[in-house]
């Protein structure tokens, strides 16, 4: 194991881990900094589902700027910060500048919310990142079917988060200067050809070739990959042995993230068998790489 690791993904106050016991967690996994990322939403959209007020924190919107920023300031050598204002916001780049400029942010990110990060307020606002050399974290998750689903009624109405794989495609091809960082069950289904077969988000067996993932990681170089939450973990744990051929080929842009409190992603990652140089890579050089510190 490698003596240094940075997680590029969790949240401030949520699940029942303030700060403070955020920090404790870290240190009994062995984790020297967290990039702390924010997840802001539209109201509606936060009220859709009574476990999201179960697992955060009552005192704010899901995930804001200010829980953020509370806690860089707590534990400045701890933190990095993440930031990721609704793209739909026409302020959004006066205020991105402000946030680096005042609190320090490095990552556009958590951005998850209901709209293609494919539309054209989405794309400047990403190639403004570029500018700021912020890499964007963006979950995705829509899965197929969605649309027909929703047609069968007006009551009819299921979450979503970004769009399909196609979106991906059109991000990075539209914003060659900045980097993404895929997360979340919509990114993680498609490293297998059979992704349109998907039902729960979690899929099973062993991956078959021919992925979109795949595709895209061979055509953008500007996009790397977040092997946090139960989705990242899962498309490594489900097949070990496509796992550590997709570990090695892309060694030097796939990190470390949890979007929780355990290590089942160092679990996993332990389970490869993976030389010490490129272990490394994935558990802090290229966390440190990307943010150019």
């Amino acid at each position: 194991m490698s003596s240094k690791i940075i997680d590029i993904h969790n949240h401030p106050n949520w699940h029942s881990h303030n700060i403070d016991a955020l920090v404790k967690n870290m240190d009994e996994i062995g984790i020297d900094k967290t990039w702390l990322l924010s997840w802001e939403i539209s109201e509606y959209e936060f009220e859709m589902s009574p476990s999201y007020h179960q697992y955060m924190d009552p005192r704010g919107l899901s995930a804001p700027l200010w829980m953020v920023v509370e806690g860089l300031q707590k534990y400045p050598d701890r933190f990095i910060g993440g930031w990721a204002p609704d793209p739909r916001d026409k302020n959004v780049r006066a205020k991105l500048k402000a946030a680096v400029e005042i609190h320090g942010i490095k990552v556009y990110g958590e951005l998850k919310c209901r709209m293609r990060y494919d539309n054209p307020d989405a794309i400047i606002t990403f190639r403004y990142c570029g500018e700021l050399g912020l890499p964007v974290l963006f979950h995705l998750e829509c899965a197929a079917g969605t649309l027909e689903k929703m047609s069968e009624g007006i009551y009819e109405w299921l979450p979503w988060y970004g769009g399909d794989i196609s979106v991906v495609d059109n991000m990075c091809k539209l914003c060659p200067d900045t980097k993404f960082i895929g997360h979340g069950p919509g990114f993680w289904w498609e490293i297998s050809a059979d992704s349109d077969d998907e039902k729960t988000g979690y899929p099973t067996g062993k991956v078959k070739p021919g992925g979109k993932l795949i595709e895209l990681m061979e055509k953008y170089e500007n996009l790397y990959c977040d092997l946090s939450a139960g989705s990242g973990a899962n498309a490594l744990e489900r097949d070990l042995e496509h796992a550590q051929k997709f570990v090695l080929k892309y060694q030097d842009r796939i990190m470390l993230g949890r979007d929780y409190f355990d290590r089942r992603q160092l679990d996993v990652l332990e389970k490869l068998d993976l030389p010490a140089n490129v272990m490394e890579k994935v558990l802090h050089i290229n966390a440190e790489k990307i943010l150019q510190v």
